[in-house]
């Protein structure tokens, strides 16, 4: 189901995959099925999504993340791809963002850019992830 009100412009998106109102998925963003998206999220284009994903209210997904099958990513959840960001900068390097299998992203964590977040891992809400999060780790504050 794609409501009416989202602007879905990817072709690649699970035919079982839910996107609720007021979403916006790019061109290049690959979406997989049995996903929940829901309202005022924001996917660019070099995005990687897997299957039974649920991205909560009020996140975006930057170029360079890529989910796995099975995350959790709660509401307002933040992701960073450029460590040194400026405005109107547009040669940055952009760094890659690994959420794997069965990671859960508490509401209103930050997670800065180029890390991994490992298999099974639970990130507290609020939390600041700095740096790799092992499999099965569970992490609050500042990591």
């Amino acid at each position: 189901m794609i409501h009416p009100l989202s602007d879905v412009q990817t072709q690649n998106i699970g035919a079982t995959t839910n996107v609720w109102q007021f979403v916006v998925i790019l061109k290049g963003a690959v979406i997989g099925e049995q996903c929940n998206i829901c309202a005022n999220v924001f996917i660019e284009n070099d995005v990687i999504v897997g299957d039974n994903v649920t991205v909560k209210c009020g996140v975006q997904l930057w170029d360079g993340l890529r989910v796995e099958d099975n995350v959790f990513i709660g509401p307002n959840a933040t992701f960073c791809n450029d460590k040194y960001p400026r405005s109107k900068q547009h040669d940055f390097t952009k760094l890659e963002t690994v959420i794997k299998k069965g990671a859960s992203i508490g509401a209103n964590a930050t997670i800065l850019p180029g890390v991994t977040i490992g298999e099974g891992a639970m990130i507290g809400a609020g939390a600041i992830v700095t740096k790799d999060v092992p499999n099965g780790a569970v992490v609050k504050g500042v990591f």
